[in-house]
């Protein structure tokens, strides 16, 4: 999908109140509605813009997720057709006094906007005899964080009309948990004569016993001696990529201090930055010490430290 300003395309800002955004997007759709502009190509694309933009905007997780990612960080979540699900036309619709005839009429909840042959801006709901092209077809594709940052080939296997298709995939680097690759033409055969839809591969990356992984960044914890963050150490840090790094660790290091190595987490699809590492230094402190240790603690004590 088309990068996108959602706020811009129904002329609100960030903070706008749910009820602004809902007054805007009311105002646009009585001026856009493909009733009041029958065969108006341009004045149609202007309501799926609007529409699109207030089924992000109008939902509170859709929104949290577009403000926290941005327009390109969102549409790499969020397929045209999560978009609209669950989105209800015909109630929005009825509230605000538009049409409820033809394409924008019937289904379980009224008007049905999705990815395919359902959508009320389609040729064939529009009364055309064009071709409607087949479903979209979403499938979660396990991932190591290995495959993630060197990228891999995986074979999926696919079940089309009792039929069985095995389909070998190019995992870029980089395609973390949620986002999405594209495999136009591999989705669902059309019912009516038309193109075939999509397969949309979205990541999920297993759970690794080192690392936890948040957006591209990746964090571990490694563990100190207690005279180690008195005194200050030197330890080696394993990266996801197999090398080994040297951490510097300061005099006077504090239980759960978080250090930073740039440039050692996961790769971005866009463009060649990488995420970071993170390392929490946990200081051990043992709960037995021998006889020995415990006077040199207690002269540490008279010392005053």
């Amino acid at each position: 999908m088309p990068e996108a300003d959602y706020y811009k395309t129904l002329g609100v800002n960030k903070n706008s109140s749910d009820g602004d955004i809902k007054k805007a997007y009311r105002k646009l759709a009585m001026k856009y509605h493909p009733d009041k502009t029958e065969g108006n190509k341009a004045a149609e694309e202007k309501f799926k813009k609007i529409s699109e933009a207030y089924a992000v905007l109008s939902d509170k997780e859709k929104r949290k997720q577009y403000d926290t990612f941005g327009s390109t960080g969102f549409q790499q979540r969020y397929s045209q057709d999560d978009i609209f699900r669950n989105f209800d036309f015909g109630s929005v619709f009825k509230e605000f006094g538009l049409g409820g005839s033809g394409p924008f009429s019937g289904g379980r909840n009224g008007v049905r906007f999705s990815f395919g042959n359902d959508s009320p801006f389609s040729n064939r709901a529009r009364g055309h005899q064009a071709p409607v092209k087949g479903s979209d077809i979403e499938y979660e594709l396990p991932l190591t964080l290995i495959e993630v940052v060197n990228g891999t080939n995986k074979t999926i296997s696919l079940q089309h009309g009792g039929c069985s298709e095995k389909i070998t995939v190019k995992i870029p680097k980089g395609l973390t948990t949620g986002k999405k690759i594209r495999l136009a033409g591999k989705g669902e055969q059309s019912r009516f004569g038309g193109p075939p839809g999509d397969l949309f591969i979205r990541a999920k990356i297993l759970n690794d016993p080192v690392y936890r992984v948040k957006e591209h960044d990746l964090h571990m914890i490694r563990e100190i001696k207690l005279s180690e963050a008195i005194l200050g150490a030197t330890m080696s840090v394993p990266t996801v990529d197999h090398k080994e790094l040297s951490l510097k660790i300061p005099p006077g290091t504090k239980h759960k201090t978080k250090m930073r190595l740039p440039g050692h987490g996961l790769p971005n699809m866009q463009g060649n930055t990488k995420g970071d590492l993170y390392v929490s230094i946990h200081v051990d402190i043992p709960k037995t010490i021998t006889p020995e240790q415990k006077k040199l603690i207690e002269k540490l004590a008279e010392s005053g430290m």
